[in-house]
């Protein structure tokens, strides 16, 4: 549990560096993110590491890294602004190149 946590503290600082790191054009830093994070994830689990790295790694660093809910939020904003195509572009292009990503990195190693 304390192994999560230090990477969930980990995960959670490296976001909101690189957030403030890249250019902030809304949502796509939370784009970026979250596809970079599920490929991260995905490799993560082609590499079979033991339980403390995955512990470590695969659920607090990168599930603090990457953020549902922040994807969630934005979305909504978007549908709110009536800004009808970048929501669908954004919520479609997250969830299918998220699983695309994790997918190459699984294949990758």
């Amino acid at each position: 549990m304390i192994l999560i946590g230090i990477g969930g503290f980990l995960g959670a600082l490296t976001r909101f560096y690189l957030g403030k790191w890249i250019v902030h054009t809304y949502p796509w830093t939370t784009f970026f993110i979250n596809i970079t994070g599920s490929f991260a994830l995905g490799v993560l689990f082609a590499l079979h590491l033991s339980d403390w790295l995955w512990h470590f790694i695969g659920i607090g660093f990168l599930g603090a890294y990457t953020t549902f809910s922040t994807f969630g939020f934005e979305s909504l904003q978007l549908v709110e602004q009536k800004k009808w195509s970048h929501a669908i572009i954004y919520m479609s292009s997250s969830i299918l190149l998220g699983i695309l990503c994790a997918t190459l990195g699984f294949y990758m190693v």
